[in-house]
Parts: structure tokens; sequence; C-alpha cells
């Protein structure tokens, strides 16, 4: 009767830290460290982030994956050029245009040592995971800087 009673605790802890253990893209203040969302993100999945340039006036999405505990831009669209969007590619770099006349960059290939977003004052960052669009300006608030990292 012990044994199994302790048989079942030793495995109710064996869920919970495995349960605790999933990876996820943990969204958090980069001067306080609050935790704003933990997100699943699998290992090769990815997420983008989309904002309008502060400069040119036009949407940009960069695309990034999870690669072990690190985050990797992987890709960006953009519809016009000017100040702070890529004007010159690296020789490894593709780019396309669409269908819609925006212009695709992937095969970047950048590790994200600090990956931080300065939410829009005046427009926003959208968030997308998991085909989930997360309205940043909502979950963090206007002039925040949010911080990415997998845990």
């Amino acid at each position: 009767m012990l044994a199994a009673a302790a048989i079942l605790v030793i495995a109710a802890v064996a869920v919970f830290v495995t349960s605790r253990q999933r990876p996820v893209l943990v969204l958090s203040d980069a001067e306080t460290g609050r935790v704003y969302a933990e997100l699943p993100l699998k290992e090769g999945e990815s997420f983008s982030v989309t904002f309008r340039h502060s400069v040119n006036k036009s949407d940009v999405t960069e695309i990034y994956q999870r690669r072990g505990q690190e985050i990797w831009l992987t890709g960006c669209v953009y519809y016009d050029f000017g100040a702070g969007v890529a004007e010159v590619l690296e020789p490894s770099w593709k780019l396309e245009t669409g269908d819609h006349g925006e212009m695709i960059i992937s095969n970047i290939e950048m590790k994200m040592n600090d990956l931080t977003y300065i939410v829009g004052t005046v427009y926003d960052h959208i968030l997308d995971i998991g085909g989930e669009k997360i309205i940043l300006n909502e979950l963090c608030g206007r002039n925040t800087k949010v911080s990415f990292s997998v845990r």
C-alpha cells in the first residue's frame, strides 16, 4: 500500500515537471522582467511580428524560428524602401515579389541574441504565433519594451 502511494506521488511529480518544461515563447518586460505571456512554441516552429515602420509608414513583418533555446530571424516582408529596411541583401538571402507587391526576403538566418520590440505608440505590433494574432499593446501596453525569449 505504501509502495503504491509512493509510486503515485512520483508519477504525479513527473507529470508536473514534464508539463512545466514544455518549450514556450516568453514575452516579458525588458526592464522589470514581468512576464506578459508564455506561448507554446515547438522546435522549428515560426512566429512573426508585424508593425508599421515609423519612417516609411508601410507594414513590415519579421519572421522568426525557434531553434533550441534560440530565436532566429529567417525572413522579412515589407512594402516600401526607406531607412531601416534592407536595401542591400547578403549573398545567401533570397528576394521575391509577392502577389500584392510586397518584397519577401527569405533565408536570412540571423541569430537574435536579444529580440526586443518597443510596442508602438501610434501603430501597433501584432504577434502571429500558431495562427493566433496577439495585439501587443493590448497585452503589454503602449511604449513597453517587450523581450522575446524561449524557455
